[in-house]
């Protein structure tokens, strides 16, 4: 069983990530470098990803403390929506937020009605960062939520007691234990930011603020250069190297003040504030997380650009053209079909690593946890980049097959966390009885623990799938002449000036990855409790 685990991640992993250090370090790949436009995009690819994570970070802090420690009313409801960019695609987020400040959209609409002559643009670097932090504050909440409950509470009751008001307990007691989990978060959305495609490729390039990921992207789609392979291994070695330093920087975060849960604190008390605090918040979650899907939803109801909203121009026309097109149906079968076998694969595969990784102890299995998790804090791009070496050894270049192999890189991680903590928490005594009645080690190991594990392993193939099927990155540089997956339909669609189609099937996919991942959540919530 580890040496079919060994040679699956060896293929799926190691592959890919050789093949992209050998090809990124010959000379002709390094002379990319020396192209201005690669020192640009990359300084632009850094400053959009740290400034998004300062404030992804900030804003999921004060979120946490708020929603995990306050009395402030009604925080399961603002709980919910304030998640709900997290179950939202980067891209669709983008389209989203250019639908509601467009030259024609409401916002701009409204300015001109009040006089403004110089409408609102999203485009540009700001806009880049600003939709960056918006799509990955969720992230940050729930790393920093996460380390917030581990804090023991009797710490703050204990200062209270002192006479510590609240701003000066989360000052002097709760800031400095969860500074580990900020530094997490900053981290983890700094990795995620810097690999992001759809919001620099549709808020960016209009104004030609380029990042490394639509730099690599107009190499391969332009044509332009006879051998993109080289350059665009070289810049995914630099990504690499990135994501690896931070890495390393994560795990190096002093585990001393990695607290366990303790006692569970009184929430802070907000005393008048705190209705005012929820009206700041409800306000803000709407601009932020509701507003901009309206905009959306107005734009793919309304059978052009312009038109004014009224109930008599709405129609279902651009939606059920958009759904039944033959460009969507094609990238929506490929995207089933791919992320449904990517998520059956995810499942075995990260059922046999959490098995290993748990239940027998030896020398490999620290490698073997780093291999299967790595994957997940690199950038799409690298993960691109490396398949689109080995898929000519393989046989598979430009198929859908090439596409299907990243994803399971990419996501084998989510099933691999699902089910380390069941597989974790079942007891030996189980499989000892099962060995006491006859059984072999590995059948009561496949037949007792393995399938005790088997509703955390279908949670992680739900959740490879629904994050799969909505995937751009990846897709929009592997795809094949003649096929498209969902992501890439849309992405040309809006591409193509075709905003209300886009539109459409952009809010389809939102309403759907929405629903999808709140029921996952909600199933998971109830199987825990």
């Amino acid at each position: 069983m580890r040496t079919l685990v060994w040679l699956a991640l060896a293929l799926l992993v190691g592959a890919p990530l050789a093949a992209l250090a050998a090809m990124g370090l010959r000379p002709e790949a390094l002379s990319v470098f020396a192209d201005p436009a690669v020192g640009q995009a990359a300084v632009n690819s850094v400053a959009s990803a740290a400034g998004s994570a300062v404030l992804a970070t900030a804003a999921g802090a004060v979120l946490a403390v708020v929603l995990e420690r306050s009395n402030v009313p009604g925080r399961a409801a603002l709980r919910w929506v304030v998640l709900l960019p997290f179950l939202i695609p980067p891209f669709i987020g983008a389209m989203a937020w250019m639908a509601l400040l467009g030259v024609n959209g409401p916002v701009n609409k409204a300015l001109a009605a009040l006089g403004v002559a110089e409408p609102v643009s999203i485009f540009g670097g700001w806009g880049v960062v600003f939709l960056l932090a918006v799509h990955s504050y969720p992230m940050a909440y729930l790393v920093i939520a996460a380390a917030l409950r581990r804090i023991p509470g009797n710490l703050e009751e204990a200062a209270r007691i002192s006479g510590a008001s609240t701003p000066r307990v989360l000052a002097t007691v709760t800031g400095p234990l969860l500074r580990p989990g900020l530094l997490a978060a900053f981290v983890l959305t700094l990795v995620a930011n810097l690999s992001d495609f759809g919001i620099p490729a549709l808020i960016g390039l209009p104004e030609r603020y380029t990042t490394l990921t639509t730099l690599v992207y107009r190499y391969l789609a332009s044509g332009t250069t006879t051998n993109p392979l080289p350059a665009v291994s070289a810049i995914g070695l630099v990504l690499l190297a990135l994501a690896l330093l931070a890495v390393l920087a994560q795990r190096r975060l002093p585990a001393d003040t990695q607290l366990a849960a303790g006692t569970t604190a009184l929430p802070l008390d907000l005393g008048p504030a705190r209705f005012p605090v929820a009206l700041m918040l409800w306000a803000a979650a709407a601009a932020v997380c509701v507003v901009p899907l309206l905009a959306l939803a107005s734009q793919a109801l309304l059978p052009a650009p312009g038109v004014p909203l009224t109930w008599d121009n709405l129609t279902l026309d651009n939606i059920v053209r958009a759904a039944t097109s033959r460009g969507a149906v094609a990238g929506t079968a490929t995207s089933l079909m791919l992320a449904g076998i990517a998520a059956a694969a995810c499942a075995v595969l990260g059922l046999g690593v959490g098995l290993l990784l748990t239940r027998a102890r030896h020398r490999s299995n620290a490698a073997l946890d780093v291999a299967a998790t790595l994957p997940q804090a690199l950038p799409g791009l690298v993960i691109a980049a490396g398949w689109l070496l080995i898929a000519p050894a393989l046989g598979i270049f430009n198929t859908p097959w090439v596409i299907l192999g990243a994803y399971v890189m990419a996501f084998l991680a989510l099933v691999v966390q699902s089910v380390r903590a069941p597989l974790a928490s079942v007891s030996d005594a189980l499989e000892e009885a099962a060995r006491t009645s006859g059984a072999t080690p590995l059948r009561a190991l496949v037949d007792v623990t393995a399938r005790l594990a088997a509703p955390a392993a279908a949670t992680g193939a739900v959740v490879v799938f629904l994050t799969a099927v909505r995937e751009l990155t990846i897709s929009i540089l592997l795809v094949a002449p003649g096929t498209q997956t969902l992501g890439v339909t849309i992405f040309n669609l809006q591409q193509a000036g075709d905003y209300n189609a886009a539109s459409a099937l952009a809010l389809l996919v939102a309403l759907v990855g929405v629903a999808g991942l709140s029921a996952t959540a909600a199933l998971t919530a109830r199987r825990a409790s």
